[in-house]
């Protein structure tokens, strides 16, 4: 009796393991970029507000071409391609070469980027010197004890252009500088979250 009970379990677990190795088995490739999404779409979200703050209405019409030697802030292909599009919807026809258009628009920025806040309530971690750390080992590390923490970023864009006739210099508009600005905020409660808010793609919206 206990000998066809164990012979049972045997032909299962052999059973169960020839079906398992039959399935095979499968992997997830994780990347790990440089840049965060989260950074990227607070960069875009600001430029694309940034962007959307200046007036072309001057412009309408005219063949213009876009200067961008002195746009020296980060993100300026974005950019960049954001204000070719607001343009081009304005009504501006952009040419290829200099020498063709009628009025050059010389485009500038005074930042593009991101500012992050942290905040605590409780005990943050604390490096212990210890005799092995001064043997050369690694130092020792207490651990968080948080009731409440905040981290808070603030993406800022800053967009402005002048406009001028390429044959007598002339001004003919100018706009700017046009700031946008894009939020994210990350809650946790006594280690749970984070509970995030904001206005860019990753976050949820904020209630407000």
């Amino acid at each position: 009796m206990l000998c066809d009970y164990t012979h049972r379990w045997i032909r299962w677990i052999l059973i169960l393991s020839a079906a398992m190795a039959s399935a095979g088995c499968s992997s997830i490739r994780v990347t790990d970029p440089p840049r965060t999404a989260t950074e990227q779409f607070m960069l875009s979200t600001a430029a694309t507000e940034a962007v959307e703050g200046l007036s072309f209405e001057n412009l309408r019409g005219r063949q213009v071409w876009l200067d961008d030697r002195y746009f020296a802030a980060s993100e300026a292909s974005f950019v960049l391609g954001q204000l070719r599009a607001r343009l081009l919807l304005a009504g501006v026809r952009l040419v290829p070469d200099r020498d063709l258009c009628d009025v050059v628009v010389e485009v500038r920025s005074g930042g593009v980027g991101i500012d992050r806040y942290d905040s605590l309530a409780g005990l943050p971690p604390v490096f212990i010197t210890s005799p092995v750390e001064s043997a050369g080992g690694a130092p020792l590390v207490s651990p968080e004890l948080a009731i409440a923490k905040n981290q808070r970023q603030r993406g800022f864009a800053s967009v402005a252009y002048v406009a001028y006739w390429r044959e007598t210099g002339d001004v003919v508009a100018a706009s700017g500088p046009s700031v946008g600005r894009s939020t994210r905020d990350d809650w946790w409660f006594f280690g749970l979250g984070p509970r995030t808010t904001g206005d860019i793609a990753p976050a949820d919206r904020d209630p407000r």
